[in-house]
């Protein structure tokens, strides 16, 4: 769980939903293949499972605000500065707009490429 207090009151949200809403924010993204998981925790939860949404997404929280570390598979051919330019600013917007939570940085790892 994510907290995070105002003056209103305090505000918390699921890492799960979380992980959904950036998932599906990077896969609407022009020239994403689809997710990559990452570290034997997300792999044993997609050979059990299937593969997921929120495979590839990994989430810290410092100070009411998180970093998030997503690992892609992108088309090949596709500017790479440009889909991640694109998918940081993306994933930023959606956090901070639907969820209230801050984006201290968005780092993209591309792992594989597909044709």
């Amino acid at each position: 769980m994510i907290k995070k207090e105002n003056h209103i009151g305090k505000i918390t949200v699921s890492r799960r939903y979380l992980k959904k809403l950036i998932g599906k924010t990077v896969t609407s993204c022009f020239g994403v293949v689809g997710m990559n998981e990452f570290g034997p925790k997300q792999c044993i939860k997609s050979m059990i499972n299937g593969t997921s949404l929120d495979d590839g997404v990994v989430i810290y929280e410092k100070d009411n605000a998180v970093r998030i570390d997503l690992h892609i598979a992108v088309s090949y051919g596709v500017n790479i500065s440009a889909i991640s330019d694109s998918i940081v600013h993306k994933v930023r917007f959606a956090v901070e707009n639907e969820a209230g939570i801050d984006v201290e940085k968005v780092n993209v790892y591309i792992d594989s490429m597909q044709s």
